[in-house]
């Protein structure tokens, strides 16, 4: 890589590529987005036309081996965040991996395996975006102990996505590209590997799919493995109480709540409505100020540029930090399983 030009090579160009990936990294000074290669050679050359890619190329190895490439960008489906890292980092390429790791505990230990033996590279996920405003202000408040000792941790996330049973099948719910990540269960988990110190342990889990079949791409009838709802009881490290219910079936306006039940108060964070409140044991509630950032505080793509060109290290998300959520959601896997 020459000095601080970066040369970016792009695999899979899904939704969230061309919305924050493509975009992000081209708005950096010293940010060449050099080639892309996308499912179909039709789809790739959309995208190279609509965001200025210099090259096309027809299958993803092309990407991976190119010598004018100092670093990739994975937006494919979780199925191939495996197969793809650990090539591209054995090609001496910089890394950033879209969410969700991988499929399962196995394929993300590969991957970190793979960016351990290969510490002067760059191997970075897409971090769990849901938290971002409030993080640095949840952070403070609980190290400085204003909700006391921690008690409970409850999280949950509800949307209707999946209410119609006709709705088609969609990649999320196909257990053979998504493996066991469940809804948005490890995207919740991971803020709270931000804000506490330890892990979860799941001591029970109970799950449901309610439209057991539902038309694939092909027009075929697809049998639905991934759970549309799902509620987790577990502890976390040192003793406080962890709840966790993920819905896709709730009528209704989507919900995301967070709430860190301590001693002293409880803090409830809103991720929908980006909204802080503590509640101390009066039951008086105060609106906590957070930092209404661009974009809810995505700076994924100059984080990246940044830790490759200035060395600064990996906060969000590193190999690491994936490998503990894809454990906890394969853990809740197969408690209800």
């Amino acid at each position: 890589m020459r000095n601080t030009h970066l040369r970016v090579g792009f695999i899979g160009a899904g939704a969230n590529t061309r919305l924050r990936h493509l975009p992000g990294l081209k708005a950096i000074d010293g940010v060449e987005l050099s080639v892309v290669a996308n499912r179909t050679v039709e789809s790739g050359k959309r995208v190279a036309t609509e965001f200025g890619v210099k090259r096309l190329a027809a299958h993803w190895r092309e990407v991976v081996e190119d010598p004018a490439v100092d670093a990739v960008c994975i937006g494919t489906w979780p199925d191939l965040h495996a197969e793809i890292t650990i090539a591209a980092l054995a090609a001496g390429k910089h890394v950033l991996v879209e969410a969700r790791m991988a499929r399962n505990v196995a394929e993300a230990r590969l991957m970190l395996a793979a960016a351990a033996a290969r510490p002067d590279l760059v191997a970075q996920i897409v971090p769990s975006p849901f938290t971002l405003n409030a993080d640095a202000k949840i952070q403070a408040l609980v190290a400085r102990g204003r909700i006391g000792d921690l008690r409970e941790i409850v999280v949950e996330h509800a949307t209707s996505v999946y209410v119609d049973s006709a709705t088609p099948l969609t990649w999320r719910q196909d257990k053979q590209i998504s493996g066991v990540n469940t809804m948005a269960l490890g995207i919740c988990y991971e803020p709270l590997l931000r804000w506490f110190e330890g892990d979860g342990e799941v001591v029970a889990a109970d799950a449901r799919v309610y439209t057991t079949r539902r038309l694939g791409p092909n027009g075929d009838n697809h049998e639905i493995e991934i759970p549309e709802s799902v509620t987790v009881l577990g502890r976390w490290t040192g003793g406080a109480r962890l709840v966790m219910h993920q819905t896709s079936v709730e009528v209704g306006a989507n919900r995301c709540l967070f709430r860190l039940v301590g001693s002293r108060a409880t803090l409830v964070f809103d991720a929908q409505n980006q909204t802080l409140r503590m509640i101390d044991s009066s039951g008086g509630s105060e609106e906590i100020e957070i930092l209404n950032r661009p974009q809810q505080g995505w700076n994924v793509e100059a984080e990246f540029a940044a830790s490759i060109t200035k060395r600064a290290p990996v906060t969000l998300t590193d190999f690491s930090t994936g490998l503990r959520y894809m454990r906890f959601t394969e853990e809740v896997w197969e408690a209800w399983s």
